[in-house]
Order: structure tokens, then C-alpha cells, then sequence
């Protein structure tokens, strides 16, 4: 009956690890980053397969996944793996409807447990704490710290700049690159021309003069940290085979290893990212602007999640509470 009314596809009597291993993995996944592919992938074999192995697709009602995820709180999973649980399984039950095993997606209207983590304003680094970190971390990791706060670029965009998109006073984002994979910008927001100062401009070409010592053994070699600047080569080279770079070696091996020992735990590429519009926000500028350097589709993801600052019209309000109240105490101290 509920074939003959169209509730159901016989698609949904499959297997669910049958259709995730046969249909999903080789079908969908590819069609992601890599990062989300492996992060969806470890949330598969960790979480979902375990729970709803024998199940049917035609199984997985809402009632059924409101009370697994419902049931996650109480088995102490963390709120912030709660969400890629979430986001795993309706990428794959999407697929699912797109590819016609079910009529429509039971994850629609599902609610996730209360996040009770206090709510606790994102980190940034002061312009002190950038140069303390700028001075000490070695060539061309500084480099690429300076470009990263003073530009705004995720590391993905960083790396993937080539020669051909640095202007004399402007970056052009084409492409990003991140562990393999090259692609387009995250958005068709992204995919612009920002404007830079002119030392960040000077500090990339500065690469082209530098040399650095790498250790071979019981010998030293010296590597030219630009080995080509032609157009379609990139800015920031691996030192020693000139290749695109790894981000988290980046990150890992050069940068935090410095922050720890100035006290900055918290630094990672989207701190970085986060300090710039910040500063961007406390150093005055409007936030259409800060939206358009960002390169974000919606300035309420400029303002909100970014530019972790009180807003000025916030300050002059306090401002005005503090003189009005000054104003009126005044009479009260000579009666």
C-alpha cells in the first residue's frame, strides 16, 4: 500500500550500510573537499554504521532519528560532534531522496540537544602578540602569518596563490588548494579583489631575495624560497621541492610551536582570519567594507561569527548612560 500511494520507493527497502559503502561513498563523497570527505568518513564508521547497520533506509523515520539524537546528550557525545553527526547523515539521506531510494528526507525538522557550553567570545591576536609571533617564527611561515592577518585569506586561498594575483596594490583570489585538492573559492563572494597595503605587497616580493638553510644529514643546503615567479607559479613554495604546501604542517611544525611560548594557545589559521576583521572593525572602517575584504555572501557572518568586537554604536550608547548619569549625580553632591 504505501508503494501503491508513493510513500515509499522500493529503493528504501536497501540496506543502510549497503547503500552508504555501495552508493553513497563512491557516488557522493567525491564530490566534496577533502577535508569534509575525511571528516564525514570517520563519523561514519565511528557513529553511524555501528547504530544503524542493520537498518533499512525506509527504517531511519523521523521518530527514529529524533530519538537516537535525542539520546546522543545522555550518552555524553560532545554538542560539537552532535553537529557533524547531523550533518553527515543528511548528506547522505539527500542523496538518497536525489538519488530516488526515499521520497523525501526525515531529517527535515529535526531538533538537535540544547548546547550548554557557555557561550565564550572567539580568540584574537592583539597587533602586539602578531608581532612578537611574526618576529620569531622562521621564513617563509612568517611570511605567510603576515600575508594570512593582513589580508583576511583563509590558509586554502593562501596557499594556492600564484604569482599573477598580486597587484601593485591588490590580491586577486582565483583558487585554493588544500591537501591535494585544487578547487575554486569557497563562494562566488570569495572569488575577488581585495585591497592591501602596500608592505604586505612588498613583503611578498621580499620572498624572491630569500634563502634559507635546511639541515641534510651531517650538511646544511640552502634553498631559494622562490624558485620560480613566473605567473602561474605559486607565492609560497615548499622550501625544498617548491610544491604546494600542508597547512596543518604549517601550522603544527612553525607556528603554534612559537605561540605556545608566548602564551598564545588558541592561534590557527581561523584566528588569524578572525584577528584581521577584527582589527578592520575597532580601527573604524564601516562593515560593508569589512563584509566586501572578507569576502563574505552575508555581512551577518562578517559581524557575528568574525569581527569579535563590541560595536561602536554599543560603546557611544554606554558612553551617553555614563555622561547622563554623571549630569544628574552632579546637583545631588551640593544639597
Amino acid at each position: 500500500r504505501p508503494l501503491n500511494q508513493g510513500l515509499i520507493s522500493v529503493g528504501s527497502a536497501v540496506n543502510f550500510r549497503e547503500y552508504v559503502q555501495s552508493t553513497y561513498i563512491p557516488t557522493e563523497l567525491p564530490l566534496l573537499a577533502t577535508t569534509t570527505r575525511d571528516s564525514y568518513q570517520g563519523v561514519i564508521a565511528k557513529y553511524l554504521e555501528p547504530r544503524f547497520d542493520q537498518f533499512c533506509l525506509r527504517d531511519l523515520t523521523p521518530f527514529a532519528l529524533q530519538r537516537y539524537f535525542s539520546g546522543l546528550a545522555g550518552e555524553r557525545v560532545a554538542h560539537p560532534s552532535i553537529l557533524k553527526i547531523r550533518d553527515t547523515l543528511s548528506s547522505i539521506l539527500r542523496s538518497a531522496v536525489r538519488y530516488g531510494f526515499l521520497i523525501q528526507n526525515p531529517m527535515v525538522g529535526l531538533k538537535l540537544p540544547v548546547d550548554k557550553r557557555p557561550r565564550r567570545q572567539k580568540p584574537v591576536i592583539s597587533p602586539e602578540q602578531f608581532s612578537n609571533l611574526v618576529e620569531y617564527i622562521s621564513e617563509p611561515y612568517a611570511s605567510m602569518l603576515f600575508v594570512s592577518v593582513w589580508t583576511g585569506l583563509r590558509i586554502s586561498e593562501l596557499i594556492g596563490l600564484k604569482w599573477r594575483c598580486i597587484h601593485a596594490d591588490s590580491i586577486t583570489v582565483e583558487e585554493r588548494y588544500c591537501r591535494g585538492d585544487w578547487s575554486t573559492p569557497k563562494t562566488n563572494a570569495s572569488a575577488a579583489t581585495i585591497g592591501v597595503a602596500p608592505e604586505v605587497i612588498a613583503r611578498i616580493h621580499r620572498l624572491k631575495l630569500l634563502t634559507v638553510e635546511v639541515r641534510a644529514g651531517f650538511a646544511k643546503r640552502k634553498h631559494k624560497l622562490v624558485k620560480s615567479d613566473d605567473p602561474d607559479a605559486l607565492v609560497f613554495q615548499s622550501v625544498q621541492t617548491g610544491a604546494p604546501m600542508n597547512d596543518q604542517n604549517v601550522l603544527k611544525r612553525h607556528i603554534q610551536p612559537v605561540a605556545r611560548r608566548l602564551g598564545l594557545n588558541f592561534v590557527d589559521w581561523r584566528c588569524l582570519r578572525r584577528s584581521y576583521a577584527t582589527w578592520l572593525v575597532q580601527s573604524g572602517a564601516d562593515p560593508k567594507s569589512v563584509q566586501g575584504q572578507m569576502r563574505h555572501s552575508r555581512i551577518g557572518t562578517t559581524m557575528d561569527i568574525y569581527a569579535q568586537t563590541v560595536p561602536v554604536s554599543q560603546r557611544r550608547a554606554v558612553e551617553k548612560l555614563s555622561e547622563f548619569a554623571n549630569v544628574k549625580a552632579v546637583p545631588l553632591l551640593f544639597q
